[in-house]
């Protein structure tokens, strides 16, 4: 039902979350060999006790309290507003929060900035389907096409995408919503996972994590972290691919941006026996040239995936536009919330390539299972090719934390975006005064 016209933002409040994650190599890939899995956290208090709405942004560490500060800078535009106004209109709350001319001046839609405003915009998601009752997922599937777009910025991709083709788009996969959805409350969506991959892990490690994964959860896509080695990237390869095999199990690479294009192709080469599916963020985000000349070089060997760190939907516009990218991978939290994910999620239906989210870290597993099943219902309406990322990784700190079984995330079922943290964790581990972070230091850990 919609909210109440007497529901009110009334405040809010933030929080620099961090994990020692690099204690124990969680998270180590070629460039990111020290990843402390973090969470600038908001919340937005509302005149109702029992209501509230959390977001998030992930990072590796130093400089949460970067991104805090910019939710600081943000999340005042939403005081005193009604909810119901907020979220009658997404699209315009979007602009509410993201066109403001002095802020804008530090991104513009890119950086800190923009980080902090997907997690303002996801709290107001969160608190959106809250009211609603639903889960996200829900809450977006049960718009119509209409609602849908509105939630949609347009500025600087009608170029490749015009309102009136993306409800084209919505309105031809109207007719089968309520039977993919029913689908995925059944049977779930196909995950793969990274966390036996990560590269600082030692190869029995690597070997026991690749048969848990497969005979415990039922995964049969893998995916390892390479470009620190070439030769221990073969090495790594070769006892993934005798744990797993290569009939019934898919490998994918990825090398975190490390090298640059030529690089990538060369590095590649005495890889492709192990038939990679992809490779992924082969090198910088930014370049789009770049990342078109790998593709063509690795095609049809290979192809292309990227996203992670794709900041805005004028830049995956591009990718699309130079046939650059095969996979498109949305992060939940480097685009600016569930608004230009969408954006993104028509892009890539347009130009006929699919959408596989980019998870792992703090909380965007919790995210990116909802973000894949609007995927489905509502845009693309196909699995083929389409499998989204699971890191066995600090669940236990979320309210609503996502479940995988059989190799697929189960469909949430609670109201919200599954992002509410319990309120201890918080507490235990925020930086830098945290009982647990204060425990590590009088231990001699860090």
């Amino acid at each position: 039902m919609p909210a109440s016209p007497d529901l009110v933002i009334t405040g809010f409040r933030t929080h620099d979350v961090r994990f020692p994650t690099s204690l124990h190599k969680d998270g180590s890939d070629a460039m990111n060999k020290d990843s402390d899995y973090s969470a600038a956290v908001v919340i937005l208090e509302t005149n109702d006790a029992s209501l509230s709405g959390h977001g998030l942004t992930f990072t590796l560490g130093r400089g949460n309290e970067i991104c805090v500060t910019a939710i600081q800078a943000i999340a005042p535009k939403l005081v005193g507003k009604s909810v119901a106004e907020l979220t009658a209109d997404m699209g315009a709350t979007w602009k509410l929060l993201v066109y403001d001319s002095q802020l804008r001046w530090i991104g513009p839609e890119k950086g800190a900035i923009h980080l902090g405003t997907a997690a303002v915009v996801n709290a107001v998601w969160d608190l959106y389907a809250k009211v609603e009752g639903k889960p996200l997922w829900r809450l977006v599937c049960d718009l119509t096409p209409e609602q849908f777009v509105g939630a949609i910025d347009f500025r600087y991709i009608e170029d490749a995408l015009t309102r009136e083709e993306a409800l084209e788009i919505l309105r031809a996969m109207e007719s089968g919503k309520a039977a993919r959805a029913a689908e995925m409350e059944r049977d779930g969506f196909p995950a793969y996972t990274t966390s036996a991959g990560w590269l600082g892990y030692s190869d029995d490690k690597v070997r026991a994590l690749c048969r848990e994964a497969r005979d415990k959860f039922g995964f049969t896509v893998f995916k390892q972290k390479v470009g620190a080695n070439q030769a221990d990237d073969v090495k790594r390869a070769r006892l993934i691919r005798e744990v797993v095999g290569y009939d019934d199990a898919t490998l994918m690479m990825d090398a975190n941006q490390v090298w640059g294009v030529k690089e990538a192709i060369e590095w590649m080469q005495p890889l492709l026996e192990f038939r990679p599916k992809w490779i992924e963020e082969p090198t910088s985000p930014d370049d789009i040239l770049g990342h078109a000349a790998i593709r063509n070089a690795l095609f049809p060997h290979t192809r292309v995936a990227t996203g992670e760190h794709v900041q805005n939907r004028m830049v995956f516009k591009q990718l699309l536009q130079a046939g650059a990218v095969d996979f498109v991978q949305i992060d939940s939290c480097r685009l600016g919330g569930v608004n230009e994910v969408l954006a993104v999620l028509l892009l890539a239906k347009k130009f006929g390539k699919p959408v596989c989210p980019h998870a792992g870290g703090v909380g965007l597993c919790e995210h990116v299972q909802h973000l894949s099943i609007i995927d489905y219902v509502c845009v693309a309406g196909d699995l083929t090719d389409r499998v989204c990322e699971f890191v066995d990784h600090l669940h236990e700190h979320f309210v609503d934390p996502c479940v995988v079984k059989g190799g697929k995330y189960v469909c949430p079922s609670k109201p919200g975006y599954s992002i509410e943290m319990f309120p201890e964790s918080i507490v235990n581990w925020s930086w830098p005064s945290g009982p647990s972070w204060v425990a590590l230091r009088e231990s001699g850990q860090i």
